[in-house]
């Protein structure tokens, strides 16, 4: 196996039996890894199943990988045979913006058919997407791209808040890294609030995801270098696909909270918990079927508002098995 140094600025990759494994890639499964351990832990925190979880993995995440691509290649006109032909994957070629529309809409299907609330499967999934956006963003690095204008100023020209692009040879605004940043912080945020917090209504995160994203994006997206900005063409032509979409993930995010919050005070009489009756949004089990038990253990919020649950799950004894009679 010839190993090669993964930030080379010359296509960094490592090579097993002759096929190149791209940094890019190492570090989008990286992501997807991480991902998957935090919604997955989140899951079993609001008093879901984790079997439910691999459900939504299993067939959203796919959808969202097509999706991510089908995205960039119809915002760049891309000649339809080169979709998914081996060599124009290799290329690469991804948008985050198509991965959302196709992993939101997939995971409606999923909470539709397997009759789940959409926003409680949401505010954990959320956390864990941008956790992942933001250690791919990394990739960016790895391959010297999506990075925003000259640094002319010597005294700004230090990582991260620039970084050095060999192809011309000159500082640029780091704005992977201010897109990671930005990203993380939200997702420490978002992962401290589905965490601790069980009060009603469902849906918090999920909407501060897309008005996070959103925000974020359509900060970013104007000010890069125009050779990154999905559909535009040389000369500042055509439709910045990205930067309208992310305009209209901040108004659609805006939008959900607003319904959310006033959802909950129409039927629970204020905006956050409840007036009457149960003030959690978590109480209720969600399994894979209608079969499967809730685990009652520390990990599980619903034992932290409600100590007996645990107590009783652990003071509960089997029956010792009946002799066999001779």
């Amino acid at each position: 196996m010839n190993t090669l140094w993964l930030l080379n600025a010359d296509n960094p990759h490592i090579e097993i039996f002759g096929f190149k494994i791209y940094a890019y890639a190492l570090i989008i499964v990286t992501g997807m890894i991480a991902a998957f351990f935090v919604i997955s832990l989140l899951f079993r925190r609001r008093n879901m199943s984790t079997d439910l979880f691999l459900t939504f993995f299993c067939i959203c995440l796919p959808i969202a990988i097509v999706t991510t691509r089908l995205f960039y290649c119809i915002t760049s006109a891309m000649p339809i045979e080169e979709w998914f032909s081996f060599e124009s994957i290799r290329s690469g070629g991804l948008s985050i913006i198509g991965g959302i529309i196709g992993g939101a809409a997939s995971v409606v299907g999923v909470c539709f058919f397997k009759k789940v609330n959409f926003f409680r499967a949401g505010d954990c999934i959320v956390v864990g997407l941008l956790l992942a956006q933001s250690i791919g963003r990394w990739g960016n690095f790895a391959n010297q791209e999506v990075y925003g204008m000259v640094v002319d100023n010597p005294a700004l020209q230090w990582f991260p808040f620039a970084v050095f692009i060999d192809a011309d040879q000159s500082w640029h605004y780091a704005f992977f890294f201010y897109e990671s940043l930005a990203t993380f912080t939200a997702a420490v945020l978002m992962f401290i609030n589905a965490w601790k917090n069980s009060n009603k209504p469902n849906g918090i995160n999920t909407a501060c995801y897309f008005i996070t994203y959103g925000l974020v994006r359509s900060i970013m997206e104007p000010l890069r270098d125009p050779t990154y900005i999905l559909g535009k063409e040389p000369g500042n032509s055509g439709i910045p696909w990205s930067f309208v979409f992310s305009l209209v993930l901040l108004a659609a995010g805006i939008g959900l909270l607003v319904y959310v919050l006033l959802t909950n005070k129409k039927k629970e009489g204020k905006l956050f918990g409840s007036l009457e009756g149960d003030p959690c949004a978590i109480t209720k089990f969600i399994g894979e079927s209608k079969s499967e038990k809730p685990k009652y253990d520390k990990l599980n919020l619903v034992c932290t508002i409600y100590p007996e649950l645990y107590e009783k799950e652990e003071n509960k004894t089997e029956e010792p098995p009946k002799e066999k009679e001779e």
